[in-house]
């Protein structure tokens, strides 16, 4: 359903193009200059894609060294009482039961938590990303005096008219060492 909303977005699109430019060109007696940004591309491979993916590794790897930690402890211990819960007393044996239970729930939540809390830190880095990157786009449209900068969802482009190489190009000579 999402790919039909994206393709009957692209041909509307397509269509306001087809109908408004050439009657801009007419008016102004030049020819259309119309280029293509693969987004996506940008999103992968941009330094300051990659920069935010350090950093967001770098803040998280102290929370999942230590969540790791509590997993392979909580492992042990159930392996633990594996070999050892046949010569528990019954009290030892669902107390330690019941304590495992609750570890385990706890890890779990920690998890979900860790797992949420990277998630909306990727999307709000990714947010500032695209943010950066429609700059650069419309920035690079201005100086290249283009007509129209269209990007995914289309059909069909030529590849002639992709500058997505030269916008990353842009990106990575403002990214900083």
């Amino acid at each position: 359903m999402l790919q039909l909303k994206s393709f009957v977005r692209g041909l509307l699109v397509l269509a306001a193009v087809l109908l408004v430019v050439p009657a801009h060109a007419q008016q102004a007696g030049q020819p259309i200059k119309i280029g293509f940004v693969n987004v996506q591309r940008l999103l992968i491979e941009a330094p300051q894609a990659t920069a935010a993916n350090r950093a967001l590794e770098n803040e998280f790897a102290p929370r999942q060294r230590d969540l790791l930690a509590k997993q392979n402890s909580f492992k042990t211990r159930a392996e633990k009482f594996q070999k050892d819960g046949a010569v528990m007393g019954a009290d030892e044996r669902r107390n330690t039961e019941n304590d495992l239970r609750r570890d385990e729930r706890e890890l779990a939540r920690q998890l979900d938590e860790l797992r949420e809390d990277l998630n909306n830190r990727k999307n709000e880095e990714l947010g500032k990303l695209r943010v950066e990157l429609l700059r650069e786009v419309e920035g690079f449209a201005r100086q290249g005096n283009y007509d129209l900068i269209v990007s995914d969802g289309l059909l069909y482009v030529n590849p002639a008219l992709d500058v997505t190489a030269q916008i990353l190009q842009a990106l990575q000579s403002r990214a900083k060492p």
